[in-house]
């Protein structure tokens, strides 16, 4: 009612000043312009950003023990978070408290769940947010949320009766690049600025309200290097993907609630999921009850974690069927990469398939005895043996290659370039700077073609053996490792000799 009364009284305004000679188009363009930007949803939700604060949530109870895996990270994190439990005790050693905790390391290794363990650890209010939350167009924007999300943090933990809160931002890299690099815009500058200033302010004695600032990034590289300094974030704790013993506590905890049947064995999935993060693992599991659920069963079995580890790296399974000549090929080819795993790294082999997922129309799943992180020579090359394989198999079986060595071709030069810059090429120790692109590829080719030529000798004398195993991944469309042994005369390595020769 009181927009109408308001439009009235202007109405009779603007012809009462039309009346007396008075120029009122200004006027009319300065009321449109008020009118428009508290009218327009876009400008209305804009000028309400420019003051709100940053919207931080409060996280759940969640404890160190809840967290598989990551032993030296909670070790590392829990002497850190150790000042905030016994504060008396930090100011009779004269200890300066810490003031910041950085996480780092890969996509879904936990970094998060690590920052709500450290609140559950402590006893203190926690706040999350986002990096992305404190960049506006507005210059100045992102310093006031970064004012309002410490002062917050005080008042939750005041609300709760806490001596601590914990502030925890992820995907800090954002919030945290390194300055100067935003030229002509200095809203990114000024927010990290008045995050520094936000923590040199922290102080344990005459503060109520002690807090220390968590943030977590994969690209620590990206940062500035006044927020990375001692004083700033003086712990750097790395999170790093989990190892073999790590992804088998990660399944045992992501399990706990899911029936599973007595055929499966979380020893053997862990040795299969080399590079898995702990979200991957988490995903799997789920993914397993699905396939369970989806099939009318009651428990998961082994057979459907096999199938989930597949869904997990490659996707759902396509629609999309090749032709009858394709998928012969296909066999061929997958069935290639995998005997010459299998002669080169016994036991590697857990399964085969030419069932479409992704962008793959065919996939062998290696799984390493142990987790490897150095590589010798032979490795690498038996790397290069088994990306070429399929290729050679082709050219063995049906007298020419197809475009779906491609992929197999890119791996086996980004093996070779590893060899050759890890100095265990005929080069010698060479930088990737300073070598000539010429002499690179002469050398590269050399590698390449060597191996080639070792792989072509190896599948001629196994040449029948590959013939039946394509022949039978043809018919069933997937085979595992111990199948595929069985049909190759080769020895599995996870049966005993015993019952091997029983089988035989």
């Amino acid at each position: 009612m009181w927009k109408w009364v308001v439009g009235g009284v202007a109405v009779g305004a603007m012809i009462f000043l039309l009346a007396i000679g008075v120029d009122v188009f200004p006027v009319i363009l300065v009321l449109g312009l008020v009118a428009l930007l508290f009218n327009v949803p876009a400008l209305k939700g804009m000028t309400r950003n420019f003051a709100q604060p940053v919207r931080a949530s409060a996280g759940g109870a969640i404890s160190f023990q809840d967290i598989g895996g990551q032993a030296s990270a909670k070790q590392e994190l829990v002497e850190a978070l150790d000042f905030l439990q016994d504060p008396e005790a930090v100011q009779e050693l004269g200890i300066r408290p810490l003031k910041g905790i950085l996480l780092t390391g890969p996509p879904g290794t936990g970094k998060t769940l690590l920052a709500r363990a450290a609140a559950q650890y402590t006893g203190s209010a926690f706040l999350a947010a986002a990096g992305s939350e404190f960049i506006e167009m507005y210059a100045g924007v992102g310093a006031q949320r970064v004012r309002d999300l410490f002062s917050r943090a005080r008042q939750l933990a005041r609300e709760q009766s806490r001596q601590a809160a914990i502030i925890f931002i992820d995907e800090i890299e954002v919030l945290g690049g390194k300055r100067g690099q935003n030229q002509g815009h200095l809203e990114y500058d000024q927010t990290i600025n008045q995050l520094l200033v936000e923590m040199d302010g922290l102080r344990s004695s005459k503060d109520d309200v002690q807090v220390l600032v968590m943030a977590a990034t994969n690209r620590a590289d990206l940062l500035d290097e006044a927020l990375t300094r001692p004083g700033r974030f003086d712990r750097i704790v790395r999170v790093e993907l989990p190892d073999r013993s790590a992804r088998r506590e990660i399944l045992e905890l992501h399990t706990r609630q899911k029936p599973l049947a007595e055929d499966v064995d979380l020893d053997r999935v862990a040795r299969e999921t080399f590079g898995f993060s702990g979200a991957h693992l988490e995903s799997l599991a789920n993914e397993a009850a699905i396939i369970a659920m989806r099939h009318g069963l009651r428990k998961v079995h082994q057979e459907h974690f096999v199938e989930a580890v597949d869904k997990v790296m490659l996707g759902e399974k396509l629609d999309r069927r090749p032709s009858p000549e394709e998928m012969e090929r296909v066999a061929l080819h997958e069935s290639g990469h995998a005997l010459v795993a299998e002669v080169l790294r016994p036991g590697s082999v857990a399964s085969i398939t030419i069932t479409s997922r992704g962008g793959a129309l065919g996939y062998v799943r290696q799984a390493p005895q142990d987790d490897r992180y150095l590589h010798t020579r032979k490795e690498i090359e038996d790397d290069i043996a088994v990306a070429l394989a399929g290729m050679v198999s082709e050219e063995l079986t049906l007298g020419g290659r197809s475009t779906g060595a491609l992929q197999d071709f890119q791996q086996a030069f980004e093996r070779g370039r590893l060899l050759i810059f890890s100095g265990m090429s005929p080069l010698g120790v060479v930088s990737e700077d300073t070598l000539p692109e010429s002499e690179l590829h002469t050398a590269l080719t050399q590698v390449v073609q060597e191996v080639e030529t070792k792989v072509r000798e190896l599948l001629e004398v196994h040449v029948e053996d590959l013939r039946v195993a394509a022949s039978r991944l043809s018919e069933s469309e997937r085979l595992t490792g111990a199948e595929l042994r069985r049909i190759c005369g080769l020895r599995d390595l996870e049966q005993p000799l015993a019952e091997e020769l029983a089988a035989t």
